[in-house]
């Protein structure tokens, strides 16, 4: 009676959050639209949160869409490079501004380039006395970013994330822009929660915004902040004047620094502000080197819950004392290392596990030696995220195996990329030992591998008890191979009979790739394989479509 009620729109605050389980599922909001009026009413919102950052999306009309609530002075601007009211949408069923939640001018100035470079140019130039010229393409492009950044603003009711990246030269001309508009409307600004400065080159303007930001947004919950390339300590004072300024922030990520010790930046986290609100932080390719404060800061931090190193540098026994000398627990949650992070004697990092292993959750290791291994095994059980990527001996394959092994309780997320001058006897031994000591369910499992099919079946029976939602496969061929469609076909007997048949995933993409020539073959483009699996519930995605990046990962978990 329950689930009758539900589907028959009777109980829409319930329909509503099953909804939002399937929030960056956008076939399935998309048929969602078609069941009735409820149903549809529940899912556009969700499908307009953020249009422009849709990996895949089929057109950029959208953009029309957003573009037809100009004014008629604002119609006549476009009218000068041949934009008509013809292209927009007479009517529309919904005020589409309204759900946007996340802006991100990088992307927003990439889309509008690609909607101009496919809108139909005959429509445009018939409507003007000579071809529209190359040269006026910035200005016209300009003019639609800020045009449409406007409108979005405007309607800024539901926006909580913003995101602004000047890492180019052209990312300034329409910087310059999104401050105008900012300024404009201030009332913006104070609205959003998480806010991400990417500046790869700072000037003037970028200083003149963070000084705006610290006095107009004061309530940031997630604060990301990317170093510009040649950091100046007047950067980083003012992004200690937006820490202090903040009411309730909870999760800070300092990202790519290289020659600053961010002494302010950190001492402005034993603000009052912070050190009863602040739950995460991030360090994300981050000098240690000259960083001498960290003991003081942590120690005033009174709610922190998780820190994430994350292939940071000089991870050297100057930082592992201050570490070591907190009388606080230190909730490490994430560590990703290599030869840069552990340069020289391996006993700070050994010191570090030793205070914080047991808080392990993400591991990712990259081209170290297999000490490092064992100590993983010896001082972390509880890890749930593992990737393996970089150059290792050969006989690290064993302790892989012995760390997978014995954290296979908690895991749920596996990686393997390892490329090795042995590369094929290194594939072999882990396919013919992997399957069996896998846990019985895994969220995701991405091999990237050189694969020999004997191997491959073998690895596919010892697995058998094992169900996956996402695997990624990538069979990685030698140099000089060529690709067609008959490596994947060779492998497809298997596929189906261990994983289709079985029903032991969700989501499946398997690749074939050749590194020198950088091309690659996938199941996805079978299209009747494709199919095929499609009856057994199995999605077949495109492979770089199903990757989990690390970062991200962790930047959504915590």
């Amino acid at each position: 009676m329950a689930c009758t009620k539900v589907f028959s729109g009777n109980l829409p605050e319930i329909m509503s959050k099953i909804l939002q389980y399937f929030q960056n599922d956008y076939s399935t909001l998309h048929s969602c639209i078609l069941v009735n009026r409820l149903w549809c009413r529940l899912a556009i919102p969700l499908l307009w949160e953020d249009p422009f950052s849709l990996i895949y999306p089929k057109n950029y009309r959208y953009i029309e869409v957003y573009l037809n609530n100009l004014n008629e002075n604002e119609r006549t601007q476009l009218n000068k490079y041949g934009i008509i009211n013809g292209l927009f949408p007479l009517n529309t069923l919904f005020n589409y501004t309204i759900f946007i939640h996340r802006l991100d001018t990088h992307i927003i100035r990439k889309s509008i380039k690609k909607w101009v470079a496919t809108v139909d140019t005959s429509i445009i130039e018939k409507q003007l006395d000579y071809p529209r010229q190359k040269n006026n393409d910035l200005n016209y492009t300009k003019l639609i970013y800020k045009l449409l950044l406007q409108i979005l603003i405007e309607n800024k009711e539901n926006i909580h994330t913003f995101k602004t990246v000047v890492i180019s030269d052209e990312d300034f001309e329409y910087f310059d822009d999104t401050i105008e508009i900012i300024l404009q409307n201030p009332s913006f600004i104070r609205n959003i929660r998480n806010l991400i400065l990417d500046f790869d080159i700072s000037n003037e303007n970028t200083i003149k915004f963070m000084k705006f930001l610290s006095s107009k947004c004061n309530y940031i919950s997630l604060l990301h902040f990317s170093f510009p390339l040649f950091c100046n300590t007047a950067i980083e004072k003012h992004l200690s004047q937006i820490i202090d300024s903040q009411q309730n922030l909870k999760k800070i990520l300092f990202d790519f620094n290289d020659n600053l010790p961010l002494y302010h930046s950190l001492l402005s986290l034993k603000n009052p502000n912070c050190t009863n609100t602040l739950r995460t932080i991030i360090f994300y390719h981050i000098n240690f080197k000259n960083i001498v404060i960290l003991n003081e800061v942590f120690e005033k931090l009174n709610v922190l819950e998780s820190i994430h190193i994350y292939y940071c540098y000089f991870l050297d026994s100057n930082f592992i004392q201050q570490i070591i000398n907190l009388t606080k627990p230190f909730h490490l949650k994430s560590l990703f290392v290599d030869e840069l992070t552990c340069s020289g004697s391996l006993e700070p990092l050994q010191l570090l596990l030793q205070k914080s292993g047991n808080y392990l959750e993400n591991f990712g290791l990259g081209s170290l030696e297999q000490e490092v291994l064992d100590l993983i095994i010896k001082y972390c059980t509880k890890i749930k995220f593992l990737e393996f990527r970089g150059r290792f001996e050969n006989q690290a394959i064993y302790k892989i195996l012995q760390l997978i092994e014995k954290v296979k309780i908690s895991l749920n997320y596996l990686t393997i990329d390892i490329y090795k001058i042995d590369k094929i006897q290194f594939d072999s031994i882990l396919l013919q030992n992997l399957g069996q000591i896998l846990p019985s369910k895994l969220e995701y499992l991405n091999l990237e591998l050189t694969i020999n099919i004997n191997d491959f079946e073998i690895f596919l029976k010892n697995s058998q008890n094992t169900f996956i939602k996402k695997l990624l496969i990538r069979n990685i061929r030698n140099r000089g191979q060529q690709l067609r469609g008959q490596e994947i076909e060779k492998f497809l007997p298997y596929i189906k009979e261990y994983i289709m048949k079985k029903k032991r995933t969700k989501y499946l993409a398997f690749q074939g790739y050749v590194y020198t020539y950088t091309s690659e073959v996938e199941l996805v483009h079978l299209k009747d394989e494709v199919k095929e699996f499609k009856l057994y519930n199995i999605m077949v995605q495109n492979y770089d479509y199903l990757i989990i990046d690390s970062f991200d990962f962790i930047n959504e978990m915590y």
